[in-house]
């Protein structure tokens, strides 16, 4: 069992390593290869590259052997950060040398403290992952059946902080997960804004949970209805908001319903 845990473990690792050294490489492979690097680097096809990092290894070592096998693809995942980091900073040395986050934040808060809260935030990537996959198999479906607005994925879910000069090793692979977890973030929430408006428009009945949440959900203050309101009061909001001539239904203050306002005023 332990030689069948190595084993799985260095495979996943190199796995890793192998497929990191490759994106590296592509770059440098003139303009074809500076515009597959481009694409690889937002949605769709960084969706690929996340799930072949992330998911993968967890989903295949189980398969393969359980939860040892589980386990082997943890060990396997860690082991190649730990390994990419101090390569990728000694091909650096001028970044490795200069300012830098982790050490700035290790002196606020003490090393220990700083990386066990680092390696803490990766428990949710398997979180992360499966609401990119919902927005993917979920969300569209929506679009179909209820005409919610089709977003350019790739605007949302895209990295770009490789491209900071400076940031290396540790930090840049760090920076490159919130990158990246950001974008989803936010696209899940601008999502969830039409579902929200589109079925349920009342506001809560607690002012503190409006108050935290108007900033991710402007409608709250911008046209749902009071609490302690009639449901006549939230069909005439949905007569309002969503006729039924065929247009895409946004959630209230949606950028595009701005805009066509805006036309609408300029041709009256």
């Amino acid at each position: 069992m332990l030689h069948r845990y190595l084993i799985l473990s260095g495979a996943v690792a190199g796995a890793m390593l192998a497929l990191a050294a490759v994106l590296h490489a592509i770059p440098h492979l003139g303009r074809p290869g500076r515009r597959l690097a481009d694409a690889l680097c937002r949605a769709p096809l960084l969706d690929l590259t996340i799930t072949y990092f992330t998911a993968a290894p967890l989903i295949v070592g189980p398969v393969l052997a359980g939860w040892a096998g589980l386990a082997a693809a943890l060990t396997g995942q860690v082991a190649a950060v730990l390994i990419w980091t101090p390569l990728h900073e000694l091909t650096h040395p001028a970044g490795r040398r200069g300012p830098r986050i982790v050490h700035t934040i290790n002196r606020a808060v003490g090393r220990f403290r700083n990386h066990t809260a680092v390696w803490t935030t990766a428990l949710v990537v398997p979180l992360f992952w499966l609401v990119r996959l919902a927005q993917w198999t979920v969300y569209p479906p929506l679009v179909l059946l209820v005409r919610f607005p089709w977003y350019n994925q790739g605007e949302w879910v895209n990295v770009s902080r490789q491209k900071f000069r400076g940031l290396v090793g540790h930090d840049l692979i760090w920076c490159l997960y919130c990158d990246w977890m950001t974008g989803v973030w936010s696209l899940g929430s601008e999502m969830l804004r039409n579902v929200e408006s589109f079925w349920c428009p009342i506001r809560f009945d607690s002012q503190k949970k409006c108050e935290n949440c108007r900033i991710d959900f402007p409608d709250i203050e911008g046209g749902w209805v009071p609490a302690d309101g009639t449901m006549s009061q939230v069909a005439a909001v949905l007569e309002r908001e969503y006729p039924r001539e065929g247009k895409v239904n946004t959630w209230f203050g949606h950028p595009a319903r701005l805009t066509i306002k805006g036309q609408e005023r300029r041709t009256q």
